[in-house]
């Protein structure tokens, strides 16, 4: 992918967000590219999951949209979702999957609603080409009879069948065990594989989960981008004091995880 020559799928430029007084994001410009894997780094209060509900359009009342934010070339600014062109929307994970499914409807229903058809062979076949095989099984359970992984995946499905080029996901592996978080990366790196995968915008404070999927990095601290690249290169060369301390954070994390499984193993 030459970046250079093609237009990018969402453009931050120069965006700030404000409530009153307080500056919560502070003039920030990125872009991402068709089939693109980027995570949005930073600890909490850095202003990085502000900055995924301005780009998707669901920024709470009262937060003043400074700068201009472009999806597939559309200026979209501070309107929210419900007002944008149909080809400018965002498909949108969220943390809480819980509230992010309609607790009165089955799986199957929510699943034909989003792909217009009730004919169960193409709803499985997408399923299948999605890597969603367990889901099937689901389609005649509510939300309150799965289990946090599997409604998760079912938030990812709906996402991935809306068809839109920008997908965002906002935390979406922190509220899930370990288990369950390797079968969620896993979904969303075989969909990036394909021909008309949407370009991946992973809102995340862990760099260590962001490196098992993402290709590039942005980090924030307190409202501000202080560092971006390649993903290789902030975990082997971070240059800004913040993320060095992320990469630390991670390196021993991983350190206690290996000890933890030599004492378990006795190896």
């Amino acid at each position: 992918m030459d970046s250079q020559i093609l237009s990018p799928v969402l453009s931050v430029e120069r965006l700030s967000l404000e409530a009153g007084d307080n500056k919560l994001v502070s003039d920030i410009s990125f872009n991402l590219f068709d089939a693109e894997r980027v995570c949005l780094i930073g600890a909490s209060g850095s202003g990085k999951s502000l900055t995924a509900k301005a780009i998707t359009g669901t920024l709470p009342a009262g937060i003043k949209v400074k700068g201009n934010i472009s999806v597939t070339g559309c200026k979209v600014g501070g309107l929210h979702a419900s007002r944008r062109p149909r080809h400018s929307r965002v498909s949108m994970i969220f943390q809480d999957s819980s509230t992010a499914l309609n607790p009165l409807s089955s799986v199957g229903k929510q699943l034909a609603l989003v792909l217009k058809t009730n004919d169960s062979s193409i709803i499985h076949n997408l399923l299948n080409k999605l890597k969603l095989d367990d889901i099937p099984d689901l389609l005649k359970r509510y939300p309150s009879e799965l289990s946090g992984g599997q409604r998760q995946r079912i938030c990812i499905a709906l996402a991935l069948m809306g068809g839109n080029r920008l997908l965002v996901a906002d935390e979406p592996t922190t509220a899930l065990d370990v288990i369950s978080q390797q079968k969620v990366l896993q979904v969303l790196a075989h969909r990036s594989t394909q021909p008309d995968a949407p370009a991946l915008l992973f809102i995340t404070h862990d760099i260590a989960v962001a490196a098992q999927l993402c290709q590039r990095a942005i980090v924030m601290e307190k409202g501000q981008i202080v560092e971006s690249g390649s993903m290789q290169q902030l975990l082997n060369a971070p240059c800004h004091a913040y993320t060095k301390k992320l990469v630390r954070a991670a390196h021993h994390a991983q350190r206690q995880l290996s000890i933890g499984q030599y004492e378990a193993t006795g190896q």
